[in-house]
């Protein structure tokens, strides 16, 4: 997928560096990637606190927070679309652009709920957060304590080397609209819902995390063809078989039954925080295919394979 000549990133919408939100805090932080989701299902198998994770992740110190140097600012640099489709930190902010666009839309007309914007932040080795603080190890993340995203952008290299993910644009823009799709459900009341019932095949969590990944598949139905009304432009070109491919492989490889027989070398469903690699799969697709808000109910959902 790339951006369309033309689109253009909101100017300091996306902020580098430093603390996205601010504070310390102790609600979970929702939807950590790679590592840190490692060590979330580790923790999960043998009893452990998934709200203490991140603090834990971090070591619990308070100093960790303040990265490149010390400094924090807003993503710059980031003018055309050349640079949205070759540096990742730019196909970021483009990404955070495209989903308030078609979300600004999108989410009044089907729950009427206006649309907020939430907060975008990129970070290299560790920050602070409402949630705690946290380090790269973590992976992206949602904070509902701060309506914040976080993103240590070498994360998506990690997503390739070990977990054997994709490396195209729509797997890196799927996290972007996964951790988003967290703030919606922030925004509709059901985040809280994973915390109540963190683990197992059936759980609260793992219905948070399917339905984020449906409200990433929306985004993507909505992408190429939504306005942006800036630039007169929708942000990104139509989609491709191999886009939808990229997305699928992304979805897929941070499956818990995938980390967890690469971790463990077992499967253990009462261990699940995520859902299944084609229970995540099939959820993409269902928010793809249909567009619509009502699809992502895994709340109501008689069976979490067959949305």
């Amino acid at each position: 997928m790339t951006f369309r000549e033309g689109s253009r990133m909101e100017r300091g919408r996306v902020s580098v560096g430093g603390s996205g939100g601010g504070g310390r805090g102790g609600k979970l932080a929702i939807g950590g990637g790679a590592g840190g989701l490692i060590i979330i299902v580790i923790a999960l198998l043998f009893g452990g606190d998934p709200g203490s994770i991140l603090n834990q992740i971090s070591g619990g110190d308070s100093s960790a927070g303040q990265v490149d140097s010390g400094t924090s600012g807003t993503l710059e640099g980031c003018e055309t679309e050349a640079e949205a489709n070759s540096k990742i930190d730019c196909r970021i902010g483009f990404t955070v652009s495209s989903l308030d666009t078609v979300w600004e839309s999108q989410l009044q007309a089907q729950t009427g709920v206006a649309y907020v914007q939430p907060g975008v932040n990129l970070f290299s080795g560790a920050t602070n957060t409402g949630c705690g603080n946290a380090t790269s190890a973590v992976g992206p993340f949602y904070c509902p304590a701060d309506s914040t995203a976080y993103f240590d952008t070498s994360f998506f290299q990690v997503l390739v080397d070990q977990f054997g993910s994709s490396g195209g644009p729509l797997a890196q823009e799927y996290v972007v609209a996964h951790e988003v799709g967290h703030h919606l459900q922030n925004q509709l009341g059901d985040i809280g819902r994973a915390q109540a019932d963190p683990q197992g095949p059936e759980s609260g969590g793992v219905k948070v995390e399917l339905q984020a990944d449906c409200y990433a598949g929306i985004w993507a139905h909505y992408a190429a063809d939504t306005v942006d009304p800036d630039t007169g432009v929708p942000f990104l070109e139509p989609l491709t078989t191999t886009d939808i491919d990229d997305a699928l492989s992304a979805a897929s490889s941070v499956g818990d039954d995938r980390i967890q027989q690469a971790s463990t070398g077992s499967v253990n469903p009462e261990g699940w925080t995520h859902g299944s690699s084609a229970q995540r799969q099939a959820w993409f697709t269902a928010g793809y295919e249909t567009g619509q808000v009502a699809a992502c109910d895994t709340f109501s959902a008689g069976d979490l394979n067959n949305p």
